[in-house]
């Protein structure tokens, strides 16, 4: 599974593995022990993981989701050492460690909340959008 197979509604917890369009919308199921069918409706804000990024103070402007779930895998692996139950203060050291430019006016702690949960299920119902494609290296 890649991350353009992955995505996010907004509203609701969670990520999700894209099954495929449909008529009335996108077929997902959830990445997590349920499994469940949902149907995302073009009402709904639907973000695929390969199209989110983190805004930074570097030129470039952002960071894309991808290089920043890899450089937590790196340098973390399993143990994070905060959850999206931590302290704000705790949870910007920790995305200041991963990511030491990143905008601290646009990136809010409910982001980094998000990050942290969404790095857990990928770990574990994921694991292989962690692994290094042999072409990048």
């Amino acid at each position: 599974m890649e991350l353009t197979d992955i995505a996010s509604i907004s509203g609701k917890g969670g990520l999700f593995k894209v099954i495929k369009p449909g008529k009335s919308g996108v077929l997902l199921e959830a990445l997590d022990a349920t499994k469940a069918r949902t149907v995302a409706s073009a009402t709904q804000r639907l973000s695929l993981l390969s199209e989110i990024s983190i805004y930074t103070t570097t030129k470039e402007g952002t960071v894309a989701l991808k290089e920043v779930l890899r450089k937590i895998h790196q340098d973390y692996k399993n143990d994070l050492g905060v959850d999206a139950n931590s302290d704000g203060t705790e949870l910007k050291a920790f995305l200041k460690s991963v990511l030491p430019t990143f905008d601290e006016t646009r990136v809010y702690v409910s982001d980094i909340k998000k990050l942290v949960k969404w790095y857990g299920i990928l770990l574990e119902q994921a694991p292989e959008v962690f692994a290094e494609k042999k072409s990048e290296a």
